[in-house]
């Protein structure tokens, strides 16, 4: 099955109240500006699939990823304003992850390939920062801090020369990463 054919089966559902209430917005495909269809976003659903949202359009700023389930009053459980701007979904990928890290921008200092998941890139691999992947297999979630937690940033297959060019702000690293999945869909 192709990776279209899979995000056919993704649905979310956003609502502008929390505890599911107030106008929604079903979802099941990309969408790069969500403000035509709701003015705010309180709580959702995830009936299928994993989506990636972001506090910005065009797929910019903080992100946050959803797997299936209820989020009653996810944006304050999130930290997040009332404001998701676009989301993503993220295709499930059967097969081997692969990607390569490295400690500088323009693929630039220290280099790993790694094929699992990492809970801290420092102890693992002796690495201060990573600043610019490729990613060649899969789809992965990169994390601000050790232990999968912070500000996180969804990579798809493709090369990731400067994080700063993807919207993530100026000075952030990444120091854990996991691949994301088929328990997650």
């Amino acid at each position: 099955m192709s990776a279209s054919n899979m995000n056919m089966n993704n649905r979310v559902t956003f609502y502008e109240e929390k505890n599911f209430q107030g106008r929604s917005y079903e979802c099941s495909s990309d969408c790069a500006d969500m403000s035509s269809y709701l003015s705010r976003c309180h709580s959702c659903r995830v009936e299928r699939g994993c989506f990636m949202v972001y506090d910005r359009s065009n797929y910019m700023g903080n992100q946050f990823f959803m797997r299936r389930g209820e989020y009653s009053d996810y944006m304050s459980m999130m930290g997040m304003s009332d404001c998701i701007k676009s989301v993503r979904t993220i295709p499930m990928h059967r097969g081997q992850y692969r990607m390569r890290i490295y400690e500088k921008d323009n693929f630039g200092g220290q280099m790993h390939e790694m094929m699992d998941d990492c809970d801290n890139v420092m102890d693992r691999y002796r690495m201060s920062n990573c600043m610019s992947c490729n990613v060649m297999d899969g789809n992965w979630l990169m994390y601000e801090q050790p232990q999968y937690r912070g500000k996180c940033m969804y990579m798809r297959p493709g090369e990731y020369r400067n994080f700063m060019n993807h919207g993530m702000s100026q000075g952030m690293r990444f120091m854990s990463m996991r691949h994301i999945n088929d328990s997650y869909y």
